[in-house]
C-alpha cells in the first residue's frame, strides 16, 4: 500500500493526545498515514494545530473551523452563536497560506444541542459565513451534518460550493446521492464498524465520492478507548469488505479522491 492513506478528518491537536503524541505519530507513520487533515473546532484550538504543522510538515495538514457546537472540552456542549466567530475570522485570513480546508464547520440539529430555533438560525448564519470564507480563499469545506444532513447539502448547494467533505456521514443514502450529484465526497471513521447501519449507505455511494477518516480522538471501534489514526486500516477494511472490494483499491481510490478534493495537503 505504497500510497498510504489520508485521515481526511482528524483532531490531532486535541488534548487527549498532549500526553504521548510522539507515540501516536509514531504509529500513525507505522500504520502507512501520509497525511492527517487535521480540523479544529475552536478559535483557541488554531496556533495549536499550526504548531503540529511546524512539527510535522510532511503529515499535518491544518484546517480553521468553528463548529456548530462550542464548549467541546466542557460537560455541556452549546450551540455556537455569530459571536463565537469573531475572533475566528480575522485568523481564517491571516493563516491562509497554510490552511488545506475550512473546517470543522457545518450544522447539528441534535435536539438536545440546539432545542430552539434560534440555536438552528445561528448556527445556519456562522456556517454560511464560514463557506463564504471558504469561497473567497478557494478552500474546500470539512463539514459536520449531525441530524442535519438535507439542510447541509441544500445550503452548500445553494452557497455554490463545489468542493466539500461530509464526515461521519449518517443521512438517508438518497440524502447522500444529492450530495455526490453536488460533486461532494464522504468519509467514514472506525466507529462504522460497531454495526452495520451504515452498510447500506457505504453500498451505495460510489468509492470515487469516499474518503478514509478517523475523527480521532473520537468514533473508534470502542466508544470508550480513545482512538487515533493509525486506525485508518479499520475504516479502510470495512468499506472494502461491504463493497466486495480489496483494501489495496479502497485505499489507493480513497487517497487520491482525498488529495484531489484537499490539493494543499498533498505534500510528497
Amino acid at each position: 500500500m505504497e500510497c498510504g492513506f489520508v485521515d481526511c478528518h482528524c483532531h490531532i491537536s486535541a488534548c487527549e493526545f498532549e500526553e504521548d503524541l510522539e507515540d501516536v505519530i509514531q504509529r500513525t507513520r507505522e500504520a502507512g498515514v501520509k497525511t492527517l487533515v487535521a480540523v479544529t473546532e475552536e478559535v483557541t484550538e488554531f496556533n495549536r494545530v499550526l504548531q503540529l504543522q511546524e512539527r510535522y510538515p510532511d503529515l499535518v495538514a491544518p484546517c480553521f473551523g468553528i463548529h456548530p457546537l462550542q464548549g467541546g472540552g466542557g460537560p455541556e456542549p452549546r450551540s455556537v452563536t455569530p459571536q463565537d466567530l469573531d475572533a475566528a475570522l480575522p485568523l481564517f485570513y491571516k493563516h491562509r497560506e497554510h490552511l488545506v480546508a475550512i473546517g470543522e464547520i457545518g450544522l447539528d440539529f441534535t435536539p438536545w444541542c440546539a432545542p430552539t430555533q434560534q440555536d438552528r438560525d445561528d448556527q445556519m448564519t456562522v456556517f454560511i459565513k464560514q463557506l463564504n470564507v471558504a469561497k473567497e480563499l478557494d478552500l474546500p469545506v470539512n463539514v459536520h451534518s449531525r441530524s442535519a444532513a438535507k439542510v447541509t447539502i441544500e445550503t452548500m448547494r445553494e452557497q455554490g460550493i463545489s468542493r466539500a467533505l461530509l464526515h461521519n456521514f449518517a443521512g438517508k443514502p438518497s440524502v447522500a446521492l444529492e450530495g455526490v450529484k453536488a460533486g461532494y465526497h464522504f468519509s467514514f471513521p472506525p466507529a462504522v464498524c460497531r454495526n452495520q447501519q451504515r452498510d447500506k449507505l457505504i453500498r451505495q455511494v460510489p468509492l470515487e465520492h469516499i474518503c478514509l477518516e478517523t475523527d480521532s480522538p473520537a468514533l473508534g471501534l470502542n466508544q470508550h478507548v480513545r482512538n487515533e489514526p493509525a486506525n485508518i486500516i479499520l475504516s479502510c477494511q470495512y468499506i472494502a469488505d461491504v463493497k466486495g472490494l480489496s483494501p489495496q483499491t479502497v485505499q489507493l481510490v480513497t487517497a487520491q479522491n482525498a488529495y484531489r478534493l484537499f490539493p494543499r495537503a498533498d505534500r510528497h
